[in-house]
């Protein structure tokens, strides 16, 4: 993997609340790596948050495992997304996925 595609997830658990901090880029190339840890890792969760705050890119493959994951939580809890750049927030802005999802960017 280029170091361009690089993601690094760190995963903190506390009982029904689930936090994973992005950082990096999150592309095609690492899309899948998120998808499967969520898939093995809801199980429970009630309250998932993404930290963007170090999240420098996400392409339409990380919106897809982004909305994917929006779906399956809809019907157990809440999911958020905190610390997004300003960056990170245009392209929600541009795919009309701030509609979808509950953002909480940089203050």
């Amino acid at each position: 993997m280029k170091e361009a595609d690089k993601l690094t997830i760190n995963k903190k658990s506390d009982g029904n609340r689930l936090i994973l901090s992005l950082e990096g880029r999150l592309n095609t190339a690492n899309a899948s790596e998120l998808g499967t840890l969520l898939s093995g890792s809801l199980d429970g969760i009630t309250d998932l948050v993404f930290d963007f705050s170090e999240l420098e890119y996400i392409s339409s493959a990380g919106l897809r495992v982004l909305l994917s994951t929006q779906k399956r939580m809809n019907s157990r809890g809440s999911m958020k997304i905190t610390g997004a750049s300003s960056n990170i927030i245009e392209i929600f802005d541009i795919t009309g996925f701030t509609d979808f999802f509950t953002i909480e960017s940089r203050s």
